[in-house]
Parts: C-alpha cells; structure tokens; sequence
C-alpha cells in the first residue's frame, strides 16, 4: 500500500467543451459495488483518514502521509485541483452504512492523458479481509480503463506488504521485477515489486457486480 503522494502541482483548468473523454476532469461518478461505494474524497473524509493512516499497521507502507486532519483537508483540496488539471483522481472506499471514507484509492498519470499511470491504496484495519477493497479497486479499475482511457496502470509495494500483493495478484496484476530499494521508511530502504495491469488484459467479468449510480 503506497499513497497519499503529492508532486509539484502542474495543474491547469478543463473548459467546458473539452473532449467528452476528458469529462472525467469536472467530476468523479458514484460506483456501487455490493459492500462499497466509491466516490470522490470530502473534506469531511480527513478527520477519520488521517486517524487511519496515523496507525502502525496501515502506516508502515506509506509514504509519509498529512500528520494531522487539517493537513489531511488541504491534501484533500490539492487532489481536486489535481483532478481538474488532468494530473490526478482520488476515489474513497466508504463502506455500506457509513458516511465517511475508511479507504481510498489515488491514481496519478505517468503519461500524458493518463496513457500510463499509478495506483496506490490504503484501507483501515478494520476493513481487511471485508472485500472493501477489491470490490472497490474492481469498480475503480473499469473506470480508469473504460472511461480515463488509462492503458498501462503500475503499481509499486513493498515486498513484504503480503495483503497489498496478494490484493493486487487477486485482481490480475503481473509483477514484472524487482525495485532494489526503492521505499524508505525509518530509516530503512526495502525493496519493492513493480505490478501492472492492461486495459487489454482487464477482464470485464472481474466487475461484474459492479455499477455506476446515476
């Protein structure tokens, strides 16, 4: 699980006549996918993410996240501009009868007009094992390939972050090697898989349950 990454802010706005496959810019669709919702992050998400990812257990495989909920706010406001600007879409995981995120999702283009990008997650603790996230990364994927028109989507894990590369062989990813080193938390560096999933490898089956609120 790496997230919560946050790059030099290249952002620009979308005009309204911008090709329809660039709507998704302006606004991030509710998908239903049976224990979960996936919908853009809040503000009102911060207090309870920033708690989730303050814990150990979940923290660990992070890339150092907002220290507190205000901070949590601003990084909040930062991934809509990002979201405007084309560079960046943010999704929370918010369980059946809850009103606040307990996960999230952050996808960030590597190339132009989102041909390649990376996917990092994180979800409480309470929430692993519950299929929170894999029925929320299935809706979240058929989004990014069908509608972003993302082609290549990689991800990075620590190596001995079993649950994150047990999550993502489940959805059909293929690790292509090894990144020697490449994660550094507390004062350590630990080796890393690269993951990738293809628009034209993505089975439409894996999602069968899932589908968009209108």
């Amino acid at each position: 699980m790496t997230t919560l990454r946050r790059d030099r802010d290249d952002s620009v706005g979308v005009s309204a006549t911008a090709p329809a496959a660039d709507r998704w810019r302006a606004a991030t669709p509710l998908l239903k996918s049976d224990n979960v919702l996936v919908r853009s992050l809040r503000r009102e998400d911060a207090p309870a993410l920033c708690a989730m990812c303050a814990t150990e257990s979940v923290g660990r495989f992070l890339w150092p996240p907002p220290s507190t909920a205000e901070r949590f706010t601003e990084f909040i406001d930062w991934t809509r501009d990002q979201q405007t600007g084309g560079l960046q879409i943010c999704f929370a995981l918010v369980p059946d009868g809850v009103d606040t995120a307990a996960g999230l999702i952050q996808v960030r283009q590597l190339e132009a007009n989102f041909q390649t990008a990376e996917w990092g997650f994180v979800v409480g603790q309470p929430y692993w094992g519950t299929g929170l996230f894999m029925n929320g990364a299935r809706a979240v994927l058929t989004y990014l390939f069908d509608t972003v028109g993302v082609r290549r989507l990689e991800a990075r894990t620590v190596v001995t972050n079993g649950r994150a590369n047990g999550a993502l062989k489940k959805l059909g990813a293929v690790c292509e090697g090894v990144l020697r080193q490449g994660f550094c938390h507390g004062g350590r560096s630990l080796d890393q898989y690269l993951w990738s999933i293809l628009a034209n490898e993505w089975s439409p089956s894996a999602a069968d349950h899932a589908h968009r609120l209108h």
